[in-house]
Order: structure tokens, then C-alpha cells, then sequence
């Protein structure tokens, strides 16, 4: 097929309200389920009987949106990243094969991309959007934030897709300006932090303009080297909520430490760092290391994540595959042509096969990190919307097959609100918490039938935005109760009475395979079964899985 023969949802001369149009019901939705696998979960069965209604005054208890559950990756680099190696269609075809809905393609900034790779690249996309029709595939950036590390920045499809990267990359990446530093010590460290935020702002008023349909910022990685802090993260976040909407819950290069792969030292998620001059004082150095293959600011019961959560605004978790080199794989980087390079090319040469194992850390997109994203509507613009509200849970080694999460009223007719919502109660109301779980149904792709040993239920006081804005504890979220589930097959509902207390709270789930777990970071008090570290060399990430969901919201008072 040429590139005049794009279908619609190839063409970036098409709008994107014809990539995602207003007009596709929900029944068409789900007729047409079957053609994108079984990644396309259902919350239950019985959450396809009536249309959904908008949460309003009216219904104070929330009348949530029946979803479909579309799995994907935010964080992938190709020969247009000067540390990976593989094309745009070997990748694309692997997140296929591993079910995976959606994939974000982002580059590394520098120069030789800033200059040619982005507009070539784009050509690619379109090239794997036609190779794989059943895949909705975003061109992104891996932005250097100024004075921090790096963050996803992703667009919906559209005429000016490729020229909004192209035109933030050369404004705002801090490798490329040199505003990198963002040390305590560092004379231009306002600067620099300040510029980012100006970032965020501006990228929200393309938006809003219509000049992109749709745009959103996470920060990835955001503990690899501690020079992300919780101030900068909140100025993140309050610059544009609407377009920095979270931060990778797990990092990709989960496959670092495979014992006997990659050296005795190595950390899943290469989480191998020291604090450095650059890192934010503040952080202990266990911050530095992976909990159950997730960042330290994610699993960590009452740590960073929960301290943003208490103030009451959603901040969204995600977990993705970071690729560059995978585990165990044959593939090299090509030789490059005499005289070229990437700074004068913009791309690595294609990848040639060898019979060798070579070095690598990182897994396919969809082969062990899943984000599930919650949609009414199959497309480009739904899936970032659904991200938006959070409709968002995650998981490691294809550990559920489904996830549905209802919070609701129980003198309230209505289903209630489910991920990222936000539930009005009266003070002392009784809740419940209803968790619909569908069990792993086939092994893995490492030929494993996942079990899953238990689900933790997490609550945390709302008390309004932190008055330090380094604070990194939320001393009133701790585990208030574990269910067993182990033996537990296909789909089931747990359902977890709640009381409203004097002040608005926030619930969230995690869980696990049981294999590994221990007094988490901030005791047995606080979290009796966590995530724990594990010895250096010896991580193999199969046989140490978890899910983890975004909050529900739960506002008391009046109404």
C-alpha cells in the first residue's frame, strides 16, 4: 500500500474527529470488540446492558460510563532513538503480537532527530499504522525536562502532529538548550524549572487553541535518578493538570536483572543509580531501587504518589516497556554508510540479525508491561481520553485478564464512579467497593498461567494541596485490608464495604502473584504485605508480579 493509499486512520490530512468519531455508539464498540483480541477486556458481563450517563448534580452518587478496557505502551524508542535498534514495523508487529491496542512511539531528543529524524519518523508511523489496522499508533517525544529527567509527551493524529513536536522539542528540551541542571547547588536550577513549567503551559495552549486536538505529558522514570522532586512534580502537575497527568508507576527495562543476563549488580528497571549532585537531598537512598519492579515513589504505602493523592487530585500511574534492547534477542545496530551519522541523518541503520544473544535490558511492547485504559469509544482521541480520567489500571506478566473497579453509594441505585472518579458522599454513608476480577485465562508469554495471591485495598486522607511542597508522606494511607484470592478462577466480584468518615478520602487497589512481599517501605503498620527490593542480580520479573489501579475519589459533605 503507498502512502496515497492510506486509509483514513493512516492519513494525517484526515481530522481526527474522523479518526475517532463522536458517532460511534457504544454497541458498535463492543460489536467490533473482537477484532482487537483479547486485550480488549470487559469489565463484567453485566456492564453492557444501558448506555452510560454523564455524573452530575442530579446524581450525586455517580452514574459511571460502561468501559472497555484498551491495553497499550506510552514509552518506545526505534532507529530514531540514538541508543535503540529496532524499525518502526519489527516493534509495531511485536506490540501486536502481544496484544497490545495502543503504543507510543518516543524518540530521544537531540539534535540529529530535532533536525531530521522527527518529520522521517512520521513517515514510518504512517507505514506501521498501515502494516497493523488493529493498533492505534501515537507519535511522541522522550522530552529532557529542563532541570529533571525525562518526560512522554504524545499527540492525537493530525495535520499538525509532527510540526507541534518538532516545534517543542527546539523550545523546550533541556539536553538541547543545556538547561539540564537542576541541582541544589546549581546556579541556573530556577531557571531551568521554571522553564518547564512554561513548557506544560504552552503545550496546553496548542490545545486550547485547536491547534493539536489533544496532547498529554507523563514523566517517566521519575526515581531513576532522583532529580525529579516533589516540587517540581506538583509545578508540573498545577501548570496544566489537564496535560501532565501522571508518572510511570514502573519503569520499562524490567528484564535487567534476569539472573545471569546482565551482571550480578543489575536492578529491574536498570534502577541502579546513587544520589548524584544533581538528585534532590530529600529522598532516602532506597528511593533509588525498584519495589516488585515498581518506582520506589509508586510502591512506597504512604510515599511520594500518595502524598500527591492526598491533596486530592488525580495524578495517574503507568507502566511501559521503555524499549531500546530486548532481553535475549539477536539483533544488532547496522553499520553506518562512510560519512554518516545519526547528528547528520537523524536515524540508526536498520538492525541486522545475528545468531548471537546480545546485550539488552528491556522486553516487547505488551510482552510484560500492560497499561489498561479505560474507553466508551474506540480511537485515538478516546484513549487519551480515557488516560485523562484516569480510567487507568496496570499490570506486570499479564497477571489479570480484567479489571472492573465501582465505587458506589449503597442506598444509591446508580453503579457509582470507577477509576479516576470521584464519588459524593454524606459524612458517616455507608459504601462499597465492588472489584470485579477475571483471572489470568492462557500462560504468559514466558509460559506461565499467572495466579494472582491477593488484592490490597489502600486508603488515604484527602487534607487539600500540601503546604510543603517537598512533602513526600501521607501519613494517614496505609493498606486498611488484603483479600485473599489465591484459587480463585475467571471472573469474580469482591465487594468491600466502606464508611464515610468527617473528611474526603481516596481508595486505591494493588495486588500481587504472592511470590515476593514483606514489610513495605514504611512498615508493617502501614503496609504488611508489599512490594520489596530484590537482591542485586537476582530479579527475575516473572516470578515477581503485581497490578497496581488509580484512585477513586470519595468527596464528603453536603449536597
Amino acid at each position: 500500500m503507498t502512502e496515497q493509499q492510506l486509509p483514513a486512520w493512516a492519513d494525517p490530512s484526515v481530522s481526527p474527529a474522523a479518526l475517532d468519531p463522536q458517532g460511534v455508539s457504544r454497541r458498535g464498540l463492543l460489536r467490533r470488540a473482537g477484532l482487537f483480541g483479547a486485550a480488549f477486556t470487559l469489565g463484567s458481563a453485566a456492564a453492557n446492558r444501558t448506555p452510560a450517563l454523564a455524573a452530575d448534580d442530579r446524581h450525586p452518587g455517580g452514574e459511571d460510563p460502561r468501559l472497555v478496557y484498551l491495553v497499550g505502551d506510552h514509552h518506545i524508542h526505534s532507529v530514531y532513538s540514538h541508543d535503540a535498534k529496532y524499525t518502526f514495523s519489527q516493534l509495531a508487529a511485536a506490540g501486536a503480537e502481544y496484544g497490545l491496542d495502543w503504543m507510543v512511539f518516543t524518540e530521544h531528543s537531540n539534535f540529529g532527530h530535532a533536525d531530521f529524524g522527527a518529520a522521517l519518523e512520521h513517515k514510518e508511523i504512517l507505514k506501521a499504522r498501515a502494516e497493523n489496522p488493529r493498533q492505534l499508533i501515537f507519535q511522541g517525544l522522550e522530552w529532557y525536562i529542563p532541570a529533571a529527567e525525562h518526560c512522554t509527551v504524545f499527540t492525537a493524529p493530525g495535520r499538525h502532529e509532527v510540526d507541534l513536536l518538532t516545534r517543542f522539542e527546539s523550545a523546550y528540551d533541556g539536553k538541547l538548550l543545556a538547561y539540564d541542571k537542576g541541582g541544589p547547588a546549581d546556579a541556573d536550577t530556577a531557571r531551568n524549572e521554571a522553564h518547564a513549567v512554561e513548557a506544560i503551559k504552552w503545550l496546553a495552549a496548542q490545545r486550547r487553541s485547536g491547534y493539536v486536538d489533544d496532547v498529554l505529558v507523563l514523566a517517566n522514570h521519575p526515581m531513576r535518578l532522583g532529580i525529579d522532586s516533589p516540587h517540581e512534580m506538583r509545578a508540573w502537575r498545577d501548570a496544566a493538570p489537564e496535560i501532565m497527568i501522571g508518572m510511570e508507576g514502573a519503569p520499562g527495562a524490567q528484564g535487567a536483572a534476569i539472573p545471569g543476563w546482565r551482571g550480578a549488580n543489575s536492578i529491574r528497571g536498570e534502577y541502579e543509580n546513587k544520589p548524584s549532585a544533581q538528585s534532590w537531598p530529600g529522598y532516602p537512598a532506597d528511593a533509588y531501587l525498584t519495589y516488585g519492579g515498581f518506582d520506589w515513589a509508586t510502591a512506597t504505602v504512604g510515599g511520594l504518589w500518595d502524598s500527591m493523592l492526598a491533596e486530592g487530585r488525580l495524578f495517574s500511574v503507568t507502566t511501559n516497556s521503555d524499549a531500546h534492547r530486548i532481553v535475549f534477542d539477536t539483533w544488532k545496530n547496522g553499520d553506518w554508510p562512510a560519512g554518516q551519522n545519526f547528528d547528520n541523518t537523524g536515524r540508526l541503520p536498520d538492525p541486522v540479525n545475528t545468531d548471537t544473544p546480545q546485550p539488552g535490558s528491556d522486553f516487547w511492547p505488551g510482552e510484560f508491561s500492560r497499561t489498561h485504559v479505560g474507553v466508551t469509544r474506540y480511537g485515538y482521541r478516546s484513549v487519551m481520553a480515557g488516560l485523562r480520567a484516569g480510567r487507568v489500571w496496570l499490570d506486570h506478566g499479564h497477571l489479570l485478564d480484567g479489571l472492573d473497579v465501582r465505587l458506589k453509594r449503597d442506598c444509591d441505585a446508580g453503579r457509582g464512579v470507577t477509576l479516576g472518579g470521584r464519588l459524593r458522599v454524606r459524612k458517616g454513608e455507608r459504601i462499597t467497593l465492588y472489584v470485579t476480577v477475571t483471572s489470568a485465562s492462557r500462560p504468559n508469554p514466558q509460559g506461565i498461567l499467572p495466579e494472582l495471591a491477593h488484592v490490597d485495598v489502600i486508603r488515604g486522607a484527602v487534607r487539600g494541596p500540601a503546604a510543603d511542597r517537598d512533602s513526600w508522606r501521607a501519613p494517614d494511607t496505609r493498606v486498611v485490608q488484603t483479600k485473599d484470592v489465591a484459587g480463585r478462577k475467571g471472573t469474580y466480584t469482591l465487594r468491600i464495604p466502606l464508611t464515610a468518615g468527617d473528611e474526603s478520602f481516596y481508595v486505591r487497589l494493588r495486588g500481587s502473584d504472592g511470590n515476593r512481599h514483606g514489610a513495605g517501605y514504611l512498615g508493617a503498620s502501614v503496609d504488611p504485605n508489599g512490594p520489596i527490593p530484590h537482591e542485586p542480580g537476582n530479579g527475575d520479573p516473572w516470578a515477581d508480579t503485581w497490578f497496581y489501579s488509580n484512585p477513586v475519589f470519595v468527596d464528603v459533605g453536603g449536597f
